[in-house]
C-alpha cells in the first residue's frame, strides 16, 4: 500500500512546490529590474551557503551545529527519498540497499537536530518569532521520523510485508499521514509560506544577492561591500528612492522574503535597545507584507517599541510611509536608524537592512522634504555653506592659525593629504586635529591640507536621503582633488574615510584613504615614531561603526594602544559586535525619542570594564560620549594618546631621512 501512496504523495508535494515557486517568483518580480548573472549566481550558491555564510552562522555554535544537522539532513533525505521511494530505486537489491542506508542516516541526523530545535523552543530567547515557528520542530520530527520508518523495509530491518494483514493498512495510512505532514511543511511550505519559506527564498537570495562582492572567492572569509549605491539623478524615469514595495529591485524583495526571523538583528540594534520605534526584523517582515499585500496582524515577533502589532498594512503599489492614513511603516521608524550596520553584520541571510532604510529615506527627503527635526536645517546649511553647521566656509582653518599648515594650493603635491572634515569647526575635535598634526610632524610626514577648498564629504546628506546634495558635494570635492598630487588621504573621521574611500569611486574619485589610527600604526611599524611608557589609568577602546563594521579595521587602533604600553580592557560588545555610539546616520539630527539614549548605554558598557579612559577614533563618537551626564570615563582620541606619549628623536642624517616621492609616484 505504501509503495503506491508514497510516489503519489512525493510528486504531489513537488508539483505543489513548483506552483508555489512560480507564485513566489511573481511576487518578487513586482520589483524593479536588476541585472543579475543567473547561471553564475546559481553556480556560486552552494559555496555561498556552505562556506561564505559560515562565519556569521557559527557565532551561535549550538544552533550552527543544529542547523547543519537539520538542514543538511533534510536536503540529503529529501533527494534520497525521491530516488528511493518516488522513483523506486529502493527496489534495486544493491543500489537500493546503499541508498536506503544513507537515507536512514540522513533522516536520523535530521531527527537529532529536531530534538535540539525542540529544546530551544521550550525556553526561546525573546528575539525569536513565535507563532508558526513554534511548530517547526514538530514538522522536522514528522518528516525525519516518517522517512526513517518507511525506509526500514528497504534495508531489510523490517520485512517487506510488515504492513500487510488485518491491521497493516491502518499503520500504513498512519505512516502516510506523518509523511504527508512532513512533506506539506518541508516541501510545499518552502514556496507557499510558513517557517520553511526561508530555505527556498534564502538560497536564491544568496545566488542573486545585490552585493555579490560580499561573498569571498578566496579562503579566509567574507568580502566587504558597504558603500551605498548611487541614484542616477539624470534618469527622469527612475524613482527618487523607494515610495512603495514595488520600487525596490526584485532581488531586494527576494532578500526580504529570505528572513528567517531569528531576531539577531533585533538583539544588536541600538535603536531597538534604546526604545526607539525601530526593530530591523519587524521592518523586513513589513516589507514582505507589503510585497504580498495585507496587514502585519500575523506577525509573531517583537513589535516596534511603543507601536502595537496589527496597526499597519500595505500593498505592492501602496505607499510604505503614508502622509495620512494607514501604511506599512511610520516615518519615525526609518529615522530611528543610526546606519551602524550591526543588523547587517549579524544577519545569517546577509539581508541589507541599511540599504533598504536609506532607499526609503531618499524618497521622503527628495520627494517630500520630510526630514524631521533639524534635518531640513542641516541640509540647507550643506547647500548654502558646504558644512552642516552653517559656519563661514572661510573659517575652516581658524583653529590652526598658529600651526602654519601647508596648503595644497601652495605646494601642489604631498605624500599625504590631510582631510580635516567638519570637525574643523568643532572646538573639541580641533584638539584631536592639533594632536594629529603634532604626530605627523614628529614622524616627518610630508602632508598638506585643502584648507578652505575642502567641503563636507557629503556623508550626512547621503544618510539623510539627500542624494542630490551628496553628489553635488562629492563631485566638487573630486574636482578639487584632481588639481593636486598625493599618495593617500588621511583623516581622523571614519565617516569621511568611508565615503571618500568607498562611495566617491562610483562618481569618479578613486583614492587610497587611511584612517589616522591605521596610518599612525604604519608610522610606528616603520620606526618613525617613538613613545614614552604609559603611566595613565586603565583604558578601554570603542570601535566606531564606520571604521569597524563598514571597513573591517579593528586591529590598528588596538595596535597603537599596545605600542603605547596600554593593555585594553575590552568591553563585552566590541569588534564586529560593538554597540553604536548613536551618532551615525544623522540620528542626532533627526533625534527620534526613545526610553533611553544610545550613548548612555554605551558609556554603561565602558563603566562595566572599570576603565578610567575610553579611547575613540571618531569625532562623532567623541561628541556623543562627552554629552553623557555623569560619565565614569574620560574620552580621548587615539591621536591624543599618541601626541601625549611622543618622545623627541635626534634629527636623522639627511641621507637617511624618508625620501620625498617623485612626482610620478603621486596619485592625481
Amino acid at each position: 500500500m505504501l509503495d503506491t501512496l508514497l510516489p503519489i504523495l512525493i510528486f504531489t508535494a513537488l508539483a505543489l512546490a513548483v506552483i508555489g515557486a512560480w507564485r513566489r517568483n511573481r511576487l518578487w518580480r513586482q520589483g524593479r529590474p536588476s541585472s543579475v548573472p543567473i547561471l553564475k549566481g546559481l553556480a556560486a550558491m552552494p559555496r555561498r551557503y556552505l562556506v561564505d555564510l559560515h562565519h556569521v552562522v557559527a557565532r551561535d555554535k549550538v544552533m550552527s551545529n543544529t542547523h547543519v544537522a537539520t538542514a543538511g539532513g533534510f536536503v540529503a533525505a529529501a533527494v534520497l527519498m525521491i530516488l528511493v521511494h518516488g522513483l523506486g530505486m529502493g527496489s534495486s537489491e544493491v543500489l537500493g540497499g546503499v541508498l536506503g542506508w544513507v537515507l536512514l542516516a540522513a533522516s536520523a541526523t535530521m531527527f537529532v537536530g529536531s530534538l535540539f530545535v525542540a529544546k530551544r523552543r521550550r525556553n526561546p530567547p525573546a528575539r525569536l518569532s513565535k507563532g508558526p515557528w513554534n511548530r517547526l520542530w514538530k514538522s522536522l520530527m514528522a518528516f525525519s521520523l516518517g522517512v526513517f520508518l518507511i525506509t526500514l523495509p528497504t534495508v531489510g530491518l523490517l520485512p517487506e510485508g510488515f504492513l500487510e494483514g488485518s491491521g497493516g493498512w491502518i499503520l500504513a495510512l498512519g505512516l502516510a499521514a506523518v509523511v504527508a505532514w512532513g512533506l506539506g511543511e518541508m516541501i510545499v511550505g518552502m514556496t507557499w509560506g510558513g517557517p520553511m519559506k526561508h530555505a527556498f527564498a534564502g538560497a536564491l537570495h544568496l545566488a542573486f544577492h545585490r552585493r555579490p562582492e560580499r561573498f569571498s572567492t578566496k579562503a579566509g572569509g567574507e568580502g566587504r561591500s558597504t558603500g551605498l549605491k548611487a541614484l542616477n539623478l539624470d534618469d527622469v524615469d527612475a524613482p527618487l528612492g523607494v515610495e512603495k514595495p514595488a520600487d525596490f529591485t526584485w532581488n531586494q524583495l527576494l532578500g526580504f522574503d529570505a528572513c528567517v526571523q531569528c531576531g539577531r538583528c533585533e538583539a544588536v540594534c541600538p535603536a531597538f535597545a534604546a526604545g526607539q520605534p525601530l526593530n530591523p526584523k519587524k521592518l523586513i517582515q513589513d516589507m514582505v507584507v507589503g510585497m504580498a499585500g495585507g496587514s502585519d496582524a500575523g506577525y509573531a515577533g517583537s513589535p516596534y517599541p511603543g507601536k502595537p502589532v496589527g496597526e499597519h498594512q500595505g500593498s505592492p503599489q501602496g505607499p510604505i510611509v503614508a502622509r495620512q492614513g494607514q501604511a506599512l511603516v511610520d516615518a519615525e521608524t526609518l529615522w530611528s536608524c543610526t546606519t551602524c550596520r550591526a543588523c547587517v553584520e549579524e544577519c545569517p541571510m546577509m539581508i541589507e537592512h541599511v540599504d533598504a532604510i536609506v532607499d526609503m529615506r531618499r524618497f521622503l527627503t527628495l520627494e517630500h522634504g520630510n526630514t524631521p527635526n533639524k534635518g531640513a536645517e542641516v541640509l540647507g546649511n550643506l547647500i548654502a555653506t558646504d558644512n552642516p553647521g552653517g559656519f563661514d566656509p572661510g573659517s575652516r582653518l581658524h583653529w590652526a592659525a598658529d600651526l602654519d599648515l601647508p596648503l595644497m594650493a601652495d605646494v601642489k603635491q604631498a605624500e599625504v593629504l590631510l582631510w580635516l572634515g567638519d570637525g574643523a569647526f568643532d572646538m573639541r575635535n580641533q584638539r584631536t586635529l592639533r594632536a594629529l598634526v603634532k604626530v605627523l610632524r614628529a614622524a616627518e610626514v610630508d602632508f598638506a591640507v585643502l584648507g578652505n577648498e575642502e567641503r563636507d564629504s557629503g556623508d550626512v546628506a547621503r544618510r539623510l536621503g539627500d542624494e542630490a546634495t551628496f553628489q553635488s558635494l562629492a563631485k566638487r570635492n573630486i574636482a578639487t582633488l584632481a588639481k593636486y598630487r598625493f599618495q593617500r588621504i588621511v583623516t581622523c573621521d571614519p565617516h569621511s574615510f568611508h565615503v571618500l574611500g568607498n562611495e566617491y569611486g562610483e562618481l569618479g574619485g578613486d583614492y587610497e584613504v587611511r584612517h589616522h589610527s591605521t596610518f599612525i600604526a604604519e608610522l610606528y611599524d616603520t620606526d618613525r615614531l617613538t613613545f614614552s611608557p604609559w603611566k595613565g589609568g586603565s583604558v578601554t577602546y570603542h570601535d566606531p561603526c564606520y571604521l569597524g563594521r563598514y571597513n573591517g579595521e579593528y586591529e590598528a587602533p588596538r595596535r597603537v594602544l599596545r605600542a603605547l604600553g596600554i593593555q585594553v580592557a575590552e568591553m563585552e560588545r566590541s569588534g564586529s559586535r560593538s554597540r553604536c555610539c548613536g551618532g551615525g546616520g544623522g540620528a542626532p539630527i533627526t533625534d527620534i525619542p526613545g526610553k533611553q539614549r544610545i550613548p548612555d548605554m554605551r558609556m554603561n558598557d565602558v563603566k562595566e570594564t572599570g576603565a578610567e579612559l575610553v579611547a575613540v577614533g571618531c569625532p562623532q563618537c567623541t561628541a556623543m560620549f562627552e554629552g553623557v551626564v555623569d560619565a565614569s570615563a574620560e574620552v580621548r582620541d587615539i591621536a591624543e594618546f599618541v601626541a601625549d606619549a611622543l618622545v623627541d628623536r635626534p634629527a636623522a642624517p639627511v641621507e637617511s631621512r624618508p625620501r620625498r616621492p617623485a612626482v610620478e609616484e603621486f596619485c592625481p
